[in-house]
């Protein structure tokens, strides 16, 4: 199966599917197209609502089937994981083209469409992902690509030792900070619920999630109260030092808590606006979660005397500070414009690759303070950041790679969060509850406007990400390094196991230690940079 997606890869494609078909014909296997756009994605769900010539099947469900079975290999190219801007777009489209999908509500009320968005929560964000991934990543460099980007380097800028970017992360009150982690011994059920503090019955937010024998679960929360404040004091150190702002997050994959977060951080950065015009922006329609880009396609909703002081306002913020990093200069295009155009797996190695800059208002790179809320990924940028000030940029032409083998299969870990990830209500107490004893397997005091999410992973999964380790490690001879760390709660309780399972292998002879993020990085970056000077 070879998928047709949104993005440029298509034009790979048209290139590539023709030859890829020829040589599969030769050996009696037929390369089919599998249609997972944005698009179609959006049309399988509505059946009922399209003519008989305008219904798809839906694709996805049943490459999810085929990606269980031995037979079928999925070619899966770079699909769009849709943000809600990206979502109404695609939307818009197909309903001016004739097909009557109903539109998408944030904040649905009729019964009507809170059944449309529990359709559409199939599309938004990275839903293919979860849903083709039953096995864990193994993922290479093959040599004849290491050998061609080794004598046709692409562009890396020299870093200056100083350099003024760094990350901004939090101390407390983050996900890193208040994970529980929890193994169940056997089979069993579990709902979610919040106890209202004010008293009365528990709300029950999710009434069933199955879980196998041995299976891990963890909740943790982002305290609002401590994101707001961190997020002030950084705006206002970046004003201080003259120090351009951005903000790095996983909006698509992490599509439920991570655009609550970027919401809070267009809200820090554009605070007078809201101080001052928050009851018109609100009337108007404008959702800060959905990017500063959202508020200009509300402006039309204005009145001429709001949409001129609104206006006004945003001038005066630009012309304070700090400066915000852009995505498109010439467009006015900035970083806070919509959640899903800054992914910090892609924003931040383009820091790096760009001597530590970002570019600005005036299309020239800059210095950066990267915003990046949760310790779970900031500290690990920040070393890479402070190894570079040291060392360097890295030399593309002589350095190593590093392969990958993650743990997702299934849904594994925060793949499988985003039915089960809330904002708080009202404060009270976020419990996981074994539905046969009662039992609250984990518990958190949470306030108003907190995010909460628990991620589940199945023992199988982790087995075979021990089992695939060990055989990359055997293959290669290579260090191996498992990332994780004994001051996170899911970590610390999935090192238990990762030590249980390597004595089911043969690592006489072998490489393998187990090192928290920052650690793992420090040793990879060293091995690379010590690889790099024995060629020189």
């Amino acid at each position: 199966m070879w998928t047709h997606t949104d993005e440029a890869p298509a034009l790979a494609s048209y290139a590539l599917l023709p030859l890829v078909s020829r040589f599969a014909k030769s050996a009696g296997i037929t390369v089919k197209n599998a249609d997972i756009s944005v698009a179609a994605r959006i049309l399988a769900q509505f059946p009922d609502r399209l003519s008989d010539a305008q219904k798809v099947p839906d694709t996805l469900t049943e490459l999810g089937v085929l990606a269980t079975t031995p037979e079928c290999n999925i070619v899966k190219l770079p699909n769009v994981s849709a943000s809600i801007p990206q979502l109404n777009e695609a939307i818009a489209e197909l309903q001016a083209k004739g097909y009557k999908v109903p539109n998408y509500s944030q904040n649905p009320t009729t019964a009507e469409e809170k059944e449309a968005n529990a359709r559409y929560a199939k599309v938004l964000g990275s839903a293919v992902n979860p849903v083709l991934r039953e096995g864990n990543s193994d993922r290479r460099v093959a040599t004849p690509v290491k050998a061609y980007a080794a004598k046709n380097p692409h562009k890396m800028g020299p870093w200056a030792p100083d350099s003024k970017t760094h990350v901004a992360t939090m101390t407390e009150g983050d996900f890193y900070g208040s994970e529980q982690s929890a193994t169940v011994a056997s089979a069993s059920d579990v709902r979610i619920e919040l106890v209202p503090k004010a008293g009365g019955e528990p709300v029950v937010l999710k009434a069933s999630t199955k879980l196998e024998a041995h299976e891990m679960i963890d909740a943790s929360f982002m305290s609002v109260k401590h994101l707001k404040a961190f997020l002030a004091e950084q705006v206002a150190d970046a004003r201080a030092t003259s120090t351009m702002l951005s903000a790095h997050l996983k909006a698509t994959m992490m599509k439920i808590s991570d655009p609550i977060m970027f919401g809070h951080i267009v809200k820090s950065y554009y605070a007078p606006l809201f101080e001052s015009h928050g009851a018109a922006l609100e009337k108007a329609g404008f959702n800060p979660n959905n990017g500063i880009g959202h508020l200009y396609d509300c402006m039309g909703n204005l009145s001429a005397a709001d949409k001129a002081a609104v206006e006004a306002t945003i001038a005066d913020i630009y012309k304070a500070g700090p400066g915000l990093a852009m995505v498109d200069s010439d467009r006015g295009i900035t970083n806070l414009h919509v959640p899903s155009d800054v992914i910090i797996d892609a924003s931040m190695p383009c820091v790096v690759r760009d001597s530590g800059k970002m570019w600005n208002a005036s299309n020239a790179l800059e210095d950066t303070k990267a915003i990046i809320p949760d310790r779970c990924y900031g500290p690990f940028y920040q070393a890479v950041i402070e190894d570079c000030k040291a060392n360097g940029q890295f030399d593309v032409t002589t350095m190593g790679n590093v392969a990958n083998v993650g743990l997702m299969a299934q849904k594994a870990e925060e793949y499988g969060s985003h039915d089960k990830t809330f904002e708080v209500s009202q404060p009270g107490t976020m419990r996981v509850v074994d539905a046969a004893t009662g039992k609250a397997l984990l518990s958190h005091e949470v306030d108003t406007g907190d995010i909460w999410r628990m991620c589940q992973t199945k023992d199988e999964p982790i087995r075979d990400w021990v089992r695939l380790a060990v055989s990359r490690a055997r293959a290669t001879g290579a260090p191996t390094i498992f990332w994780l760390d004994e001051k996170r709660a899911h970590d610390a309780n999935l090192i238990g196991k990762v030590n249980t399972y390597l004595k089911d292998h043969d690592t006489a002879g072998l490489d393998i230690s187990i090192k928290a993020a920052v650690e793992a990085v420090k040793a990879t970056m060293e091995i690379g940079r010590a690889s790099c000077r024995e060629r020189v």
